[in-house]
């Protein structure tokens, strides 16, 4: 059996692009498309290649970008438009391979073995893909090529982008050649805290790295250390499953504060706003979790503090009253006292839900029923139909939010 062809297609710049297609004005001109600064949403979420070019970067604050560039456009985010977008491009895909495997709302795999007496050898599949792409979306895509997951990842972001027909393959023979030579941080799987291990034990390249023992590694960052390692090599053992985006592992929440939290109570009543929308997430899917994790980000930019902390529920729920508690005791257990600019709360270790019959669960029953039947009545009347009086005080979130998607206008 040959090597298999999985491509990693990604859009370029992809809100600003929806954006530019949309108004063919903006074409040529530095973009960004950003959230609201009055409340300290000024985040740029997405620039142009012309923006780029002024050093522009996603997560950069609003303020820093105008001063760099005094006549960048800021363009306000439409999530839905975005999404629409992104399920249209699925559908593109689609017509080339029935295995596609949604990423993000901006990068998509797909599994093209086999399929060469229909879409030609790679390299022509990959051109007539990204045509195909422009020509009914508008938007730039650039396609990394690989005989796995990872290597078709690593093609995408290390090299494809910077080619000028948008297309770079590695396979096994070729990666270790193309990869080895990059710094750590362009490693898949290698984060600002990682890299920063890796520089203390005078690991500076994916090569250096790949030269060390597998089980020293392990030894020492346990299942994360043998991923990298893996990682280094060009080692990936999972699939383009369509069938694998539908099962979710999590439902998450999270928010940046529309101001520096200091108070304790503030904090907890979004954080309780918070469980609240997570659990309603999940009971909307018929599923309860097991673990709840917090996340909790300072407000400081240049000496980011915060934690990120999980716990094992007692038993698996998806009600507020039983999730909250946990999620109050990590925060009062593992809070710096310093002021907060972000939240974030998932429920994962999900499983399909069942009935409780058990005596002893038999207040959790009613906690279900009663969570359930909020849902229904939210459903049809809307998110701010019933809540809890404290949603009036200062510091709630529920009534800002609501209607947004990811946080951001629909």
């Amino acid at each position: 059996m040959g090597a298999k062809v999985i491509f990693l297609a990604d859009m370029e710049s992809f809100y600003a692009s929806v954006e530019t297609a949309r108004n063919p004005s903006l074409r040529g001109r530095p973009v960004a498309v950003c959230g609201d600064p009055a409340l300290r949403h000024g985040i740029i979420l997405a620039a142009s290649r012309e923006a780029k070019a002024y050093g522009i970067k996603t997560g950069q604050p609003a303020w820093e970008a105008r001063r760099m560039c005094p006549w960048l456009v800021f363009i306000h985010p439409r999530m839905q438009s975005y999404i629409d977008c992104s399920l249209r491009i699925t559908r593109i895909f689609e017509q080339f391979t029935d295995r596609v495997l949604p990423y993000s709302i901006d990068e998509q795999f797909l599994d093209l073995t086999g399929t060469e007496t229909i879409n030609g050898p790679p390299r022509e599949a990959a051109a007539a893909l990204i045509g195909r792409i422009w020509e009914e979306t508008g938007i730039r895509c650039r396609v990394g090529m690989g005989e796995n997951l990872l290597q078709a990842k690593m093609a995408c972001d290390c090299f494809a982008k910077k080619s000028a027909d948008a297309f770079f393959e590695l396979n096994s023979a070729s990666y270790a050649s193309h990869t080895w030579p990059l710094p750590i941080r362009s490693l898949f799987g290698v984060g600002h805290r990682m890299e920063r291990n890796f520089h203390r034990i005078g690991v500076r390249t994916i090569g250096h790295l790949a030269g060390l023992p597998r089980e020293m590694l392990k030894r020492r960052w346990g299942i994360n250390g043998e991923v990298v390692w893996l990682n280094a090599h060009g080692i990936d053992y999972s699939t383009v499953d369509p069938a694998a985006a539908g099962g979710q592992k999590g439902v998450g929440h999270t928010a940046t504060l529309p101001r520096d939290y200091r108070r304790p109570q503030e904090i907890e009543l979004v954080l309780r706003e918070m469980t609240e929308e997570v659990c309603a997430r999940t009971r909307r899917q018929g599923k309860v979790g097991s673990t709840v994790h917090l996340y909790c980000r300072g407000a400081d930019f240049d000496r980011p503090g915060g934690f990120s902390r999980q716990k094992k529920l007692p038993e698996p729920t998806a009600t507020p009253q039983e999730v909250y508690p946990t999620v109050r005791l990590l925060f009062r257990e593992h809070w710096d006292r310093l002021p907060v600019r972000a939240v974030g709360i998932s429920l994962t270790g999900l499983t399909v839900y069942r009935q409780l019959k058990l005596s002893f669960e038999e207040r959790a029953g009613r906690e279900e029923s009663l969570a359930r039947t909020a849902d229904l009545v939210r459903e049809r009347y809307g998110k701010t139909s019933l809540f809890q009086g404290s949603s009036l005080t200062g510091g709630a979130q529920l009534f800002q939010r609501a209607g947004k998607i990811g946080g951001h206008d629909a």
